[in-house]
């Protein structure tokens, strides 16, 4: 996955058209993903870990198709729900209820099912008297427990969540590693991305380590977690 990153600051849209047309923009190519090939079988609960800019959120986009790679292919079979930025698909001057058919619809499921789960939905994220108020006032936590509560509300093939889990407090995030278990048991696909390297010891089977946008090091989660560790 390579990125074209301009040389020089372009302080507005019109200094970038300026130097567009007169041929003055001038692009360095940033390798952000090179020689990635895996494979995840059905039902896995794959983790993926390395330091800030190694390429784990990259990869994850690439993944749910949010990036097209520059080169090679993913081979998805199944339907994804991606929890991977916060807000992501979200209206934030729509309400909490407005928003879970928004989020919904978004995500590939039909208005009904997402009607039917609606109540499933504001239990599970425990804003029950939030949900006729404006996501703008939310914060941070707030929007995540409605993404995952809505993410994981209809049963998908393939979960992925990037550093989700970390937002909220303590008691939520066991509650939603109880119901990625729930999906694990019911024979779901999981990615996670996360700095907890605890939390991904306990959820994962298999693990890639990324280092610099290269595989590190990719295996059973207890071998790979313990040579990550060692270099923390």
């Amino acid at each position: 996955m390579k990125f074209n990153m301009s040389k020089e600051r372009v302080d507005n849209i019109k200094e970038y058209f300026v130097k567009l047309v007169k041929h003055q923009l001038f692009f360095s190519e940033f390798t952000a993903l090179e020689n990635i090939s895996f494979n995840i079988e059905k039902g896995d609960v794959f983790g993926i870990v390395g330091l800030n800019g190694s390429g784990k959120s990259t990869l994850l986009k690439v993944i749910s198709g949010i990036l097209k790679p520059t080169i090679g292919n993913v081979d998805i079979r199944g339907n994804i729900s991606p929890l991977i930025e916060l807000g992501a698909g979200f209206d934030f001057d729509l309400t909490a209820r407005e928003n879970v058919v928004l989020n919904g619809l978004v995500l590939g499921y039909s208005k009904n099912e997402i009607l039917s789960k609606m109540d499933e939905i504001i239990e599970f994220s425990e804003l029950q008297e939030f949900m006729d108020v404006a996501l703008k006032n939310f914060s941070s936590g707030m929007v995540a427990r409605l993404g995952f509560a809505i993410a994981t509300a209809v049963m998908p093939d393939i979960l992925i969540v990037d550093e989700i889990l970390s937002v909220g407090d303590f008691l939520f995030q066991e509650k939603c590693e109880k119901r990625i278990k729930k999906m694990m048991d019911a024979g779901a696909t999981v990615l996670i991305v996360s700095h907890s390297i605890e939390q991904i010891e306990r959820l994962c089977t298999h693990v890639l380590w990324l280092e610099k946008g290269h595989m590190k090091m990719i295996g059973e989660a207890q071998k790979v977690c313990d040579a990550y560790k060692g270099v923390e």
